[in-house]
């Protein structure tokens, strides 16, 4: 798995513009209903991202071994607005991989200054998301609604599965800590 985290890793504002090109695809007659469909099942397999509280981001914090702040992508590529841009928040795997890859863009934290970095980001109206590739948690985003690709995939092009709400996803994650 952490080969793929990798690659997306180092490759992540190429990736992220290439889902919004590829979402264009699903208004096109015909072959747009097959696009959202693979883009869904990519969604469910592979890369996606699940809305948070900002209670249950910070349960998520608490439950993390290992934290690092870097720039949103989404935010850094698209440019839509002007809310803060260092809100990425890795953990677990993706602290392993983002601190390694882009070590000269993400920094460790404490769990204090990640949760203040959440607080921040509510206040602003921003959405905490977790995010998730190959079944494993790497990301806390704390998204816009003009930038962030998940949201705007579901929003605009109806892939409806790239972002979404499950307590489920935070219980499991939850469970498997303890």
């Amino acid at each position: 798995m952490h080969h793929v985290l990798r690659f997306y890793s180092a490759n992540q504002e190429l990736v992220i513009r290439f889902y919004m090109l590829g979402a264009k695809f699903t208004r096109l007659p015909v072959v747009g209903r097959l696009v959202r469909a693979l883009m869904n099942w990519y969604a469910v397999t592979q890369h996606a991202a699940w809305i948070l509280t900002p209670e249950e981001a910070k349960k998520v914090i608490d439950s993390a071994t290992s934290i690092a702040v870097g720039d949103c992508k989404c935010r850094k590529v698209f440019r839509n607005c002007d809310n803060p841009i260092r809100t990425d928040i890795v953990i677990g795997v993706g602290y392993a991989v983002f601190t390694e890859v882009r070590r000269e863009e993400y920094e460790e934290i404490s769990k204090e200054e990640a949760k203040k970095i959440i607080d921040e980001c509510s206040r602003r109206g921003l959405v905490q998301s977790l995010v998730k590739c190959r079944g494993e948690v790497y990301a806390i985003c704390n998204c816009c609604t003009c930038c962030c690709v998940p949201l705007r995939l579901r929003r605009d092009y109806g892939i409806k599965k790239v972002w979404r709400r499950d307590r489920e996803v935070l219980n499991e994650l939850l469970d498997r800590i303890d």
